[in-house]
């Protein structure tokens, strides 16, 4: 059964915020099998050259989505990081520069439109996760 992930790198997170692209790049990708098992072909395959992937966030999908489709979708929320313009990359797809702001703007929103409640003390890894999947598979 086809999941949809988003994983994060500290070495790319701290790359990407010394050239000054920002802390915040995550990859969401399409892959078959479990957590451990897309970590271990990550950083078999040295994705965007670094091997100390982990995964924030898994989840099953219903439909079959193609990894370009929801890459193209989510494209229209968040920047995509261009692996042609940044040679560190190595060619990988699916890397995105987050802002936390719209992450917090999304949450905003769903709160307030369930709960009721409207507060966000800091916006987390999971939060993050989470928004890019949502976006990604809506």
């Amino acid at each position: 059964m086809p999941v949809i992930y988003v994983a994060r790198s500290q070495a790319l997170q701290k790359w990407g915020a010394e050239v000054g692209l920002s802390k915040h790049v995550y990859k969401v990708g399409i892959g078959e099998g479990k957590a451990a098992e897309i970590e271990a072909q990550m950083n078999g395959e040295s994705l965007a050259g670094q091997t100390d992937w982990k995964l924030v966030k898994l989840q099953k999908l219903d439909q079959a989505v193609e990894e370009d489709q929801a890459i193209a979708r989510l494209a229209g929320r968040e920047k995509p990081v261009d692996p042609n313009f940044y040679p560190k990359l190595r060619g990988a797809r699916g890397i995105f520069k987050v802002k936390l702001e719209n992450v917090g703007n999304a949450m905003l929103v769903q709160q307030a439109l369930g709960t009721g409640e409207m507060k966000i003390e800091k916006v987390k890894p999971a939060d993050v996760a989470a928004y890019l999947i949502r976006n990604a598979i809506e």
